[in-house]
């Protein structure tokens, strides 16, 4: 028994606070900070363990994500976590490799899913393990094949190709019902990490450009700004072309 809470114990590790701030101190992403101590359990993203069947020891809660995850244990005994998905229940057994049968958690390529199958934690190169599709309830659809490209529907609306050589894992993600969570009140924010949002016009002109003026102000002219002046509203921020795009088959409507 305490050989394998050691087992499971190498999957977790203490995850360090950032709050918000890069390697020099400065704050880079804002509203983070002051959150409760948490532990990383280590995901395998990756599914390598070809033809050795696991079985779901565990469907447990992760606090790092919105999907519940479950410890599988190999025949070789070897104990790993993945993304729970619906319909995967404690004793179930799933299995990895090129070809597989298309059941809830068994990871197989692109090229031999079946067209019309639900799918996540989709590799957007081979080899590199997942990396779309991990967040809970979110599904793609495997529309079409053609040559070395399998057409997928993404969660957005957006088709796009991938190759044949990608893996991902068959189902929809659980905990579906997560959109639907009510935080109810402040405290339960300040637990997740998450600080105020202060508006613009309530800040000192010295921090926000909507800031100062006597009593109630608008936002001035000529236009809404960012706390980095930047134009809001009607600017394109759209960035340039990013190499990947040409496999959108057909943009989100």
């Amino acid at each position: 028994m305490k050989q394998q809470i050691k087992k499971t114990k190498r999957l977790l590790t203490i995850l360090p606070k950032q709050s918000g701030r890069d390697v020099a101190g400065h704050v880079a992403v804002r509203h983070q900070g002051g959150r409760h101590k948490r532990m990383y359990r280590e995901v395998d993203w990756m599914r390598t363990k070809d033809a050795i069947p696991a079985t779901v020891v565990a469907i447990e809660y992760d606090p790092n994500r919105s999907a519940d995850i479950a410890l599988l244990q190999y025949k070789d005994g070897e104990k790993k976590y993945i993304i729970a998905p619906v319909g995967l229940k404690v004793g179930s057994i799933v299995i990895s490799g090129e070809v597989v049968d298309a059941v809830a958690g068994n990871t197989m390529t692109l090229g031999n899913i079946p067209i019309g199958t639900l799918i996540h934690n989709i590799e957007i190169k081979p080899g590199h393990g997942a990396q779309m599709i991990r967040s809970a309830g979110s599904f793609a659809t495997v529309l079409a094949k053609d040559g070395n490209t399998v057409q997928i529907k993404l969660p957005s609306g957006e088709t796009r190709l991938f190759s044949i050589l990608c893996r991902a894992t068959i189902g929809q993600i659980g905990n579906v019902e997560w959109k639907n969570r009510v935080i109810g009140k402040a405290g339960r924010s300040r637990h997740m990490g998450i600080r105020p949002t202060v508006r613009g016009v309530a800040q000192n002109p010295r921090s926000h450009p909507h800031g100062g003026g006597e009593g109630r102000s608008g936002i001035g002219m000529p236009s809404p700004k960012s706390p980095w002046g930047k134009k809001t509203l009607g600017k394109k921020t759209r960035k340039r072309v990013k190499y990947s795009d040409r496999f959108i088959a057909s943009r989100k409507k």
